[in-house]
């Protein structure tokens, strides 16, 4: 393994805060790796030597993690990337190595928003149980055969490459990637005849404004918690990220 004075840290990436903080790591001469799950098909360009795809579960990942001499791991996936944080966790207690997570604090129900809580994806569909809906679909490619079930709705889909193919037959899509703006979402939800929207927990500021445009036009919203992840010292902040990798004190919440 490197020096601890000498970090290699592997990055998780794929989120706003993940290129916030490889520009940090870049511009600071830090010899990190960028890994990307490889689900979009142009990923915006990052400023790290950067890898994509799996890496063959958490033996692979540990086998990664050695053979390029990583000494630290940073987990800045999406909230709902729960299998990689668990093969990051695992990996890394299989080496003894440090692991942070730079995540970003879920969303809370304020004043006029109409949430109804739902577990998962199939709990989601189970809601959508009821007569026909102009419904905008907000969960991303992966999960759109799951809503298969449910094909009385019209869906308004929101995504950031086209789909070669989509399994809901009264269905339209708009090709676009955040952050949006509630100006924007309002405009978009208007002209759709939205009736309900349908969305992660994803937290943080670039994909929000949906939620801000539902409360403001009194729409409901279907909200998908997150599932449960590994217990491990996590932090909302790049800059403590990289205090973390200078080993100050960061104040890091375990």
């Amino acid at each position: 393994m490197a020096s601890p004075d000498m970090p290699r840290p592997l990055l998780l990436g794929g989120t706003t805060e993940a290129s916030a903080l490889a520009a940090l790591l870049a511009g600071a001469g830090i010899a990190a790796r960028l890994s990307l799950a490889g689900r979009t098909k142009a990923p915006a360009a990052q400023p790290l030597p950067t890898r994509t795809g799996g890496f063959g579960g958490a033996e692979g990942l540990a086998r990664y993690l050695h053979d390029q001499r990583i000494t630290h791991v940073i987990d800045a996936t999406h909230p709902f990337a729960a299998q990689m944080s668990r093969n990051a966790a695992q990996a890394c207690a299989a080496l003894n190595l440090p692991l942070l997570a730079l995540s970003r604090a879920p969303w809370r129900a304020q004043a006029g928003d109409r949430w109804q809580h739902v577990p998962d994806i199939a709990g989601a569909v189970a809601a959508l149980d009821r007569p026909a809906m102009r419904v905008f679909l907000a969960v991303g490619r992966m999960h759109l055969e799951a809503f298969a079930a449910q094909p009385q709705h019209h869906y308004l889909l929101r995504l950031i490459d086209a789909p070669e193919a989509v399994p809901l037959p009264r269905s339209e899509c708009v090709v676009a990637r955040g952050p949006f703006t509630l100006a924007g979402d309002l405009a978009l939800m208007r002209a759709h005849g939205t009736e309900l929207v349908v969305a992660k927990n994803a937290g943080g500021p670039g994909a929000v404004a949906k939620i801000a445009a539902a409360r403001q036009l009194g729409l409901p919203v279907l909200m998908i918690d997150r599932p449960t992840l590994p217990d491990r010292a996590e932090t909302h902040d790049p800059r403590a990220v990289m205090r973390w990798l200078g080993h100050a004190d960061l104040g890091v919440k375990t």
